[in-house]
């Protein structure tokens, strides 16, 4: 039996996509009307109060087939739970929480959306419902590069660099790596607003990723244990150079015919991170993701780690999201942009 409040409707407002088109094309994302989701026994129902754009929304809109069924996407959120399933034993309707969704189900672009609860945590108190919906994703993917991957703990040494580290995934795993673990950490930034970004995130060193190798050398003379790479292509050849004997590195992104046989003669680890494995393949651990994020909520509530947002847009509309695409697409924000209702 479904528990939920008497308030729920039965349809809702939702913003979706027919086709993969331009961001400036108006039909890219479409305002429409669809029935309110029905919940799986383990769902619960989320009445969305924000989300946030990733690299990942405008690459799934951008390359999706033609559909005459509307596909609504989004991934972050942040809201209050509505309803909760039968099998449902750690959230209740009245909770406000926080979490990034899974691609094999509908998005969070919508007045509501239903997400296992495995996935969800209860968002930090100290947080608005924009800054919280800045960061589930990101801080998943960076959680699990640096924990999982990476095996990295309290006691680990070394250098990490994270490349692209102005950018979303980058600007938190700056503050779990400083927090956390006993690693350096060397942050990439081209321009000088996001040079003076990851300064503020806490980086102990900035490298010009505009000329990689030498400027990683001026700060890194004898190599970095471990790399994080949101940009792989064409780079290889430089991580070889840049990275120790037996380092890692772990990728999000995914170009064709990489190449990775430079990194064999010092035998360099290379890992692929996905957010979307646990939830894609519902393996055993799937709830690490909701206990991983329950964590940094505290550790948001505690002030050792901060929010990522840096634009808000008060338009939860298919305008304002496209807007947000629009801007995530420009390559040129640093942090997060928000939509909220």
């Amino acid at each position: 039996m479904t528990t939920s409040t008497p308030s729920t409707p039965s349809t809702m407002r939702a913003i979706a996509s027919y086709r993969g088109l331009p961001v400036d094309d108006p039909d890219s994302l479409q305002d429409i009307e669809v029935p309110v989701p029905q919940l799986r026994p383990r769902d619960v129902l989320v009445r969305v109060r924000a989300v946030s754009v990733n690299p990942v929304d405008a690459k799934v809109r951008s390359g999706l087939a033609p559909t005459d069924e509307p596909r609504i996407l989004g991934f972050d959120a942040a809201g209050v739970v509505e309803a909760v399933g039968p099998e449902v034993t750690t959230l209740a309707a009245g909770d406000e929480v926080w979490y990034a969704g899974d691609i094999t189900r509908p998005g969070t672009n919508a007045e509501f959306h239903a997400v296992d609860e495995r996935i969800v945590a209860r968002k930090p108190v100290s947080l608005n419902w924009a800054e919280a919906a800045a960061m589930p994703l990101t801080t998943i993917t960076a959680w699990e590069t640096l924990f999982d991957r990476f095996a990295l703990t309290a006691d680990s040494t070394g250098t990490l660099l994270a490349l692209g580290a102005a950018g979303g995934v980058g600007s938190i795993l700056i503050q779990l790596a400083m927090e956390l673990t006993g690693v350096r950490v060397l942050a990439s930034a081209g321009r000088p607003e996001s040079q003076a970004w990851v300064r503020q995130l806490g980086a102990d060193g900035v490298v010009d990723h505009h000329d990689l190798v030498a400027s990683a050398g001026e700060v890194a003379s004898d190599g970095v244990d471990f790399l994080f790479s949101p940009h792989s292509k064409g780079n290889i050849e430089a991580f070889a150079r840049i990275v120790r004997p037996f380092g890692h590195i772990t990728a999000i992104d995914e170009p064709e015919g990489l190449d990775l046989l430079p990194l064999k003669s010092k035998s360099i680890a290379w890992h692929w991170e996905l957010m979307f494995t646990r939830t894609t393949y519902q393996t055993a651990d799937m709830a690490e993701q909701g206990k991983l994020l329950e964590t940094v909520a505290g550790l948001v509530d505690d002030k050792r780690i901060r929010t990522t947002l840096t634009k808000t847009l008060p338009d939860f509309s298919a305008a304002g999201l496209r807007e947000a695409h629009r801007l995530v697409e420009s390559g040129r924000t640093t942090g997060k942009v928000v939509v909220t209702r």
